[in-house]
C-alpha cells in the first residue's frame, strides 16, 4: 500500500497545489494581488464594461471608451475565457480561468502523451503529468493562458487525424478554437501545419490528404468561432492605429543579439523562467546527445532525433522574433500580404514555452526509459528515475518561486505573509483597492452620474471603464487611427513637452492616455506613487469637442482653473487606496 502511494507522488503533489491555490484564493478573495499590466489595465476593464452593458453577445453597438469602440473589437463571446466573464464575478472568472488553463494542459499532454507514446506510455506517465502540471503553472499572459495551454491538444487532434482520421476527430478540430485565439496562435498553427504537409508530402511523395482536409476544418472553426475578428480585419473598411504604428529597423547584429535574448530569456508575454534550470539541462543534453551521435558516427540519427527537431524550432522561433525587427523584409511581407500589414508575425515566440518544456521533459522521459533498460542494476535503475523525479519537481518549484510578472499566486502569498507576519501592508494595490469600486459607486452618486464622457488623470482608465464610466481614453491595440488623431488634440499641449511621451503616442499610440507635461508616467498601482508637477497639460476645448465633461484626478490639480476645470468634489477616504478628485469643464456651475 506505501509503495503504491509514492507511486503516484506526482499525483499527490499535483492535488495539493490544486487544494492549496483554491485555499489561498477562497481565503483572501479579491485582496489577491493580481497583475496589472496588460490585465487590469486592460482586458479585466474591457469584460467589465461589456458586462455593465450587456452587450458580450450584442452585434451593432458601442462599448463606452476610446469615445464609443465597436464590440466587435473586443474579444469573442464563442470563447471559453470570455463566457467565463459572462458567468461570473470578474475576480472568480479570472480565478476559475487559472485553474482552468493548468487542468487543460494536464489533460492536453497527458493525451498527447499517451498517443505520442503508445503502449510504452504507462512507464511515463509521472512525466507526461508533471510535464502538464509545469507547462501549466506557467506565468503566461493571463487573457490567453487557456490558449498556451491547450497548444499540445491541438498536436494530439492533428496527431490523430494523421494517423488515422475519424469524422469525429474532425469535428474536434473545428470546435478547437473556442480554447484557441487567432492572432496569438491560431495563424501560427496553421502555418506550422501548412508547412508539415508540405514536408510530409515531400518526404511520403504524395499528399498527407488527413492533414490537408484538417487545415480547412481548422481554418474554418477559426472563423466560426472569431467571427468578429475576421469581419472586422476583412470587411471592416475603417484605417486603424495598426496602420500608422511605428516598428523597430534594426541592424543584423541587433537582430541578432535581440534573437539570441529571446532565445535565451524569452519575451515578457510568455515569460517561461526557461534560463533559470530548463534551458541549460536542455543544452546540456543537446551536446551530450550529439557528441554521442557523432563519436558512434550516426549522423543520420542526428536528422531523425525529435529532440534535435524541437531545438531547431526553438531556434527557428527565436530568429523570427528578430527577423520582424528587420524593416525590409516586414515592409517585404505586408506588400506581397497586404492584410498582414501591422500584423505582428513575431508571435512564433508564443511557441517555445512549450518547446522548451517539452524538450525537457523529453530528457526526463529519456531518463526514464533509461531507468527501465537498466533493471538489473538496482542502483542505476533507481537513480536515474530519482534525478528524473526530482529535476521535474525543480522545474516545478522554479516556475512557482520566481517574480514573473505575472505570477499573480506568489505575489499574493508573499504580500500576505508580509501583511500577517510583519503587520506591514504591501505598497502594491491587491485587486479590490485597484478598481475601488465602493468609492467610485459613491462618486457616482454624489455627482448625479449619467454616462457622461470622462477621462483618467493619475491612473488606468480602465478604473472608470470597470466601474462602469464612460471614458474618451483607453487601451486598445486595435482602434480607428481618426480617433487617435482626435484625441491627440486633448493631449498635444503634454505631448510637446516630453519627447519620449509624443514617440511613445505617435509611433504606437494603443494608450491613449492623459499624459503628464513633466513625468513619463502618471499611473501607477502602487499606493505611495505621487508626482511633483501636479498641472495638467490637455487642451480642454478639444476635450469638449469630444463629447468630455469629467476628469477624474489621482492628484488635486494645481492649474485646474487656468486649465479650464473646475472641481465638483473631492474625495479622500482613509481607507481608499488613492485619493480621487473629480473636475468638469466649463466655468462652474
Amino acid at each position: 500500500m506505501k509503495k503504491k502511494i509514492i507511486g503516484k507522488w506526482y499525483i499527490i503533489f499535483i492535488a495539493a497545489f490544486f487544494v492549496s491555490v483554491s485555499a489561498v484564493y477562497a481565503v483572501f478573495g479579491e485582496s489577491s494581488y493580481i497583475a496589472v499590466h496588460d490585465n487590469l489595465d486592460l482586458f479585466m476593464a474591457q469584460f467589465g464594461m461589456m458586462k455593465n452593458t450587456g452587450s458580450f453577445f450584442s452585434h451593432g453597438v458601442d462599448v463606452p471608451f476610446l469615445g464609443g469602440v465597436a464590440r466587435d473589437n473586443l474579444p469573442s463571446e464563442l470563447s471559453l475565457y470570455t463566457l467565463l466573464y459572462f458567468l461570473f464575478p470578474s475576480f472568480t472568472a479570472y480565478i476559475i480561468g487559472y485553474l482552468l488553463k493548468i487542468a487543460i494542459s494536464l489533460a492536453s499532454v497527458w493525451l498527447l502523451a499517451g498517443e505520442w507514446y503508445g503502449e510504452d506510455f504507462a512507464k511515463y506517465k509521472p512525466m507526461a503529468a508533471m510535464m502538464g502540471f509545469c507547462y501549466g503553472i506557467l506565468n503566461l499572459f493571463p487573457a490567453f493562458g487557456i490558449p498556451f495551454a491547450s497548444i499540445p491538444l491541438a498536436l494530439y487532434l492533428l496527431l490523430r487525424i494523421y494517423r488515422k482520421p475519424s469524422a469525429k476527430l474532425y469535428v474536434l478540430l473545428f470546435c478547437y478554437p473556442f480554447l484557441s485565439y487567432f492572432s496569438y496562435h491560431g495563424f501560427f498553427i496553421l502555418a506550422y501545419l501548412l508547412a508539415g504537409i508540405i514536408w510530409l508530402g515531400i518526404r511520403d511523395r504524395k499528399a498527407p490528404l488527413s492533414l490537408m482536409a484538417a487545415l480547412v476544418v481548422l481554418g474554418l472553426g477559426y472563423v466560426f468561432f472569431e467571427y468578429r475578428l475576421f469581419y472586422v480585419m476583412l470587411f471592416g473598411g475603417v484605417e486603424t492605429i495598426r496602420s500608422t504604428m511605428v516598428e523597430a529597423d534594426l541592424g543584423l547584429w541587433e537582430i541578432m543579439a535581440q534573437s539570441a535574448d529571446v532565445w535565451l530569456h524569452g519575451m515578457f508575454h510568455a515569460e517561461s523562467v526557461h534560463d533559470k534550470l530548463v534551458l541549460w539541462v536542455c543544452v546540456g543534453y543537446f551536446f551530450y546527445l550529439n557528441g554521442k551521435y557523432a563519436a558512434e558516427r550516426k549522423y543520420r540519427e542526428m536528422f531523425h532525433d525529435v529532440y534535435n527537431l524541437l531545438m531547431l524550432l526553438l531556434v527557428f522561433n527565436s530568429a523570427v522574433y528578430g527577423i520582424y525587427n528587420w524593416g525590409a523584409f516586414r515592409r517585404m511581407v505586408e506588400t506581397l500580404l497586404p492584410p498582414l500589414k501591422g500584423f505582428q508575425f513575431n508571435r512564433t515566440v508564443f511557441f517555445s514555452p512549450f518547446l522548451w518544456y517539452g524538450a525537457f521533459f523529453m530528457i526526463l522521459q529519456r531518463m526514464y526509459a533509461y531507468s527501465a533498460e537498466r533493471e538489473g542494476k538496482g542502483l542505476l535503475r533507481r537513480g536515474s528515475r530519482l534525478a528524473a523525479n526530482a529535476l521535474a519537481l525543480a522545474a516545478a518549484a522554479v516556475i512557482l518561486l520566481m517574480p514573473s510578472r505575472y505570477n499573480d499566486l506568489f505575489f499574493t502569498c508573499k504580500n500576505k505573509a508580509l501583511e500577517l507576519l510583519k503587520g506591514k501592508e504591501a505598497d502594491e494595490m491587491n485587486f479590490q483597492e485597484f478598481y475601488s469600486c465602493e468609492l467610485f459607486e459613491s462618486i457616482k452618486q454624489d455627482i448625479g452620474y449619467a454616462g457622461e464622457w470622462s477621462a483618467a488623470y493619475g491612473f488606468h482608465p480602465a478604473v472608470l471603464e470597470y466601474n462602469g464610466i464612460a471614458t474618451l481614453d483607453g487601451y486598445l491595440g486595435f482602434y480607428p487611427q481618426s480617433y487617435k488623431e482626435d484625441f491627440r488634440r486633448i493631449i498635444a499641449p503634454a505631448l510637446e513637452r516630453v519627447e519620449a511621451s509624443r514617440v511613445y503616442y505617435d509611433d504606437w499610440g494603443a494608450r491613449a492616455y492623459l499624459y503628464s507635461g513633466t513625468d513619463l508616467s502618471v499611473v501607477s498601482q502602487f499606493k505611495s506613487f505621487t508626482v511633483e508637477d501636479k498641472d495638467i497639460y490637455i487642451d480642454v476645448r478639444a476635450f469638449e469637442e469630444l463629447g468630455g465633461s469629467y476628469i477624474f484626478s489621482r492628484f488635486e490639480l494645481s492649474n485646474a482653473e487656468e486649465a479650464g476645470l473646475y472641481l465638483v468634489k473631492a474625495y479622500e477616504p482613509e481607507e481608499a487606496p488613492y485619493a480621487v478628485y473629480v473636475y468638469r469643464c466649463g466655468g462652474g456651475g
